[in-house]
């Protein structure tokens, strides 16, 4: 069975805050590339940011999620992902056109049940790293959940629970 676990979904869906709740029961995680490169770019001046240079950002999205797989196949137990290469693997396919989607996607497999974060506009934020509005956060949602779908990964949409019962609900639908 495949230990590495992809929770994904809505821009300011509550992704980052579940990690950080699995990351205090003991679990391995791996922080969103997207967020990590705007970070980077944001302090360095660079220009690879998905509202200046979608393709230059999304590219950049792929080598680090490929990166970080690597990094987490070292790490023992179970490994959740904040996005990841399918997430950025979409990304790039949507600024490009390229046919990158179903390669990386059908190359590097993750476990089965995939979590999606719904659109929740009472906690949605905008901050310096998410300056897109709901709307397009919701377009996003939609296309990762067709996505992964497409795939083959069962999806589960998480409840809007506090952090607590969600992380509950993703361990014991993982049976952890």
């Amino acid at each position: 069975m495949n230990r590495f676990v992809v929770i994904s979904g809505c821009s300011g869906g509550g992704k980052s805050t579940l990690l950080a709740a699995l990351a205090q029961r003991g679990h391995a995680v791996i922080e969103e590339p997207g967020r990590r490169i705007v970070r980077e770019e944001l302090a360095g001046g660079g220009a690879a940011l998905p509202w200046v240079d979608a393709e230059a950002f999304a590219r950049r999205a792929v080598a680090m999620a490929l990166a970080d797989r690597t990094t987490a196949e070292g790490l023992d137990g179970w490994v959740f992902f904040d996005r990841g290469l399918v997430d950025a693997a979409a990304a790039l396919a949507q600024a490009t056109g390229e046919a990158v989607l179903e390669p990386l996607g059908r190359a590097y497999r993750f476990h089965e049940r995939v979590f999606l974060t719904p659109p929740w506009p009472e906690i949605y934020v905008n901050d310096l790293e998410r300056p897109h509005d709901f709307e397009a956060a919701r377009a996003e949602y939609e296309r990762l959940l067709e996505v992964y779908e497409r795939l083959g990964y069962a999806v589960s949409i998480l409840p809007k629970i506090d952090v607590a019962a969600r992380a509950g609900f993703v361990l014991e639908a993982l049976e952890i």
